[in-house]
């Protein structure tokens, strides 16, 4: 399974909840998160994609902690599965 298949898939789901799960990318900022996703009501979430197995590189855990420590939720998937069960989390708390 690729990467880009995680994350066509994660755009799809997140647009079925009115959502938009937008490309990031940060000019001149190495290591932020794959996707940024904007929900209904204000919501905010960075999401990282991984091709299964694959882990965060050091910088990329270092990004994920500077946005954390501002408040910012922070997921990192790599599995179709953790996509639905990211979603699923967000849909149960509305």
């Amino acid at each position: 399974m690729l990467e880009s298949a995680i994350e066509k898939r994660l755009k799809k789901e997140i647009e079925k909840i009115g959502g938009k799960a937008l490309k990031f990318v940060s000019p001149g900022m190495s290591g932020m998160p794959d996707r940024i996703v904007l929900l209904p009501g204000g919501e905010i979430v960075f999401v990282e994609l991984k091709a299964p197995g694959k882990k965060r590189r050091k910088l990329q855990e270092y990004r994920a902690k500077q946005l954390q420590d501002l408040g910012f939720k922070v997921e990192c998937i790599d599995t179709l599965e953790g996509v639905n069960r990211f979603v699923k989390q967000l849909t149960e708390g509305r």
